[in-house]
């Protein structure tokens, strides 16, 4: 399972991820704060500007994911809803979208 490492600022399997969280409350709190983060920031620039980066297409990730994703945070946002659309996750993540 890929995740947002919060202390290594990227994408990572939890194995790869060696880090030891003292609460792991604290962790999953940090991952879905992230998440729901993630999927309502809004896309700053080009062709879908103004779109929530769940609501932006699969082909646009994709073709991110093979140009290189921005450096940053919205880099791996972006990298991050490559994956969500990849597995299929996009529906159960919609009720979190905010208004």
């Amino acid at each position: 399972m890929t995740v947002l490492c919060q202390l290594h600022g990227k994408l990572m399997t939890r194995s790869f991820c060696k880090t030891q969280y003292d609460n792991k409350e604290s962790y999953v709190l940090e991952n879905q704060q992230a998440l729901i983060e993630a999927i309502n920031q809004t896309m700053p620039f080009g062709k879908y500007a103004g779109r929530k980066l769940l609501q932006l297409p699969e082909p646009y990730l994709v073709w991110f994911h093979s140009k290189g994703f921005p450096e940053g945070k919205l880099g791996q946002q972006l990298a991050l809803m490559y994956e969500v659309k990849l597995n299929g996750l996009e529906a159960m993540l919609k009720p979190l979208l905010k208004t």
